[in-house]
């Protein structure tokens, strides 16, 4: 059994702070961090934390996506990216004191051809049944959202566990091919179904949905107010998020998916992998780069998790 994180619009993340952001001024920051980054890239780095080894796959370009390369070689993590033309893209994070507001600003990166993109279909082709395949993340330019469909396809016929991390709404449109685990958090869930906000008994009923039109699993990330997993029976099990100062949300999404995974990979019981990946959410939600898991039994101390019976 061999574990992919695929990652089609990888990044270099610029997380900077700054006391103040006045337009026309030179804004000084009071500190950067610059990351490796692309959301299946990350669960690689979750995840070989967790003594799990995986291969992260995708598209990358240039210098931007050599700099990646090279940090997953230094982590020890196998790479078998695609090669496109043009670079990979940089977005830049900023948090602004006086405000407590973060900005995200998120490139679109490289336009890939259709020649990389059947590359990358062949990679998967020739994955085994029972490996498991981590799609994450934004779709590159040239690349239309039918090949998420065209990955379901072939994840069913090899018998590829497939997990899918994406806000695309064409994720409903997979569940014909019974994917392994979605992790849509609220926002996008109703988004797919064409809402404008919902509350959590919405979210869950509607995760319960995507459970009923095919897919095994649904975890379902909550921000601040926790996250909830539905399994194939469609038993519900959620549980709030612990309190801390919120330095940066980019990544704990990514984390809170690779930790749960982890979790059912050691065969872990479901209550606490949920708990663990929610701690481990949030411990990365309030630093700059990913957690260590120094604060993760710390922060389990605050969460507390219900099932609620069918």
């Amino acid at each position: 059994m061999a574990i992919y994180t695929c990652t089609m619009n990888l990044a270099i993340d610029l997380v900077i702070e700054t006391q103040e952001m006045l337009a026309s001024k030179v804004n000084r920051t009071s500190s950067s961090d610059i990351q490796a980054n692309g959301k299946g890239v990350n669960v690689s780095f979750i995840l070989k934390q967790l003594g799990i080894d995986s291969t992260a796959i995708g598209f990358s370009g240039g210098f931007t996506g050599r700099y990646i390369k090279e940090v997953l070689d230094e982590k020890g993590i196998s790479h078998r990216f695609v090669e496109v033309d043009g670079l990979t893209r940089v977005n830049v994070f900023t948090k602004v004191v006086n405000l407590q507001q973060e900005f995200k600003l998120v490139n679109q990166g490289p336009i890939v051809s259709q020649e990389a993109q059947e590359e990358l279909l062949k990679q998967i082709e020739q994955m085994l049944a029972g490996d498991y395949l981590i799609v994450s993340g934004s779709l590159p330019q040239g690349v239309g959202s039918q090949v998420l469909i065209r990955i379901a396809q072939i994840c069913s016929e090899r018998k590829i566990r497939l997990i899918l991390d994406s806000s695309d709404p064409i994720v409903r449109e997979c569940l014909p091919y019974a994917p392994y685990l979605l992790k849509p958090n609220d926002e996008e869930l109703a988004a797919w179904y064409q809402l404008e906000s919902m509350d959590k008994d919405q979210a869950i009923q509607y995760a319960q949905k995507l459970v009923e039109g095919g897919a095994r699993h649904v975890l379902m990330s909550l921000g601040e107010k926790g996250a909830v997993f539905i399994d194939s029976d469609l038993q519900v099990y959620e549980c709030n998020a612990p309190k801390g100062e919120v330095v940066n949300t980019a990544c704990s999404g990514d984390t809170l998916l690779a930790t749960f995974l982890a979790g059912l990979l050691k065969e872990k019981p479901i209550p606490k992998c949920l708990v663990t990946s929610v701690a481990a959410g949030s411990s990365t939600a309030f630093r700059t780069g990913l957690t260590d898991f120094s604060d993760v039994k710390e922060l389990e101390q605050q969460i507390k998790i219900k099932k609620q019976e069918v």
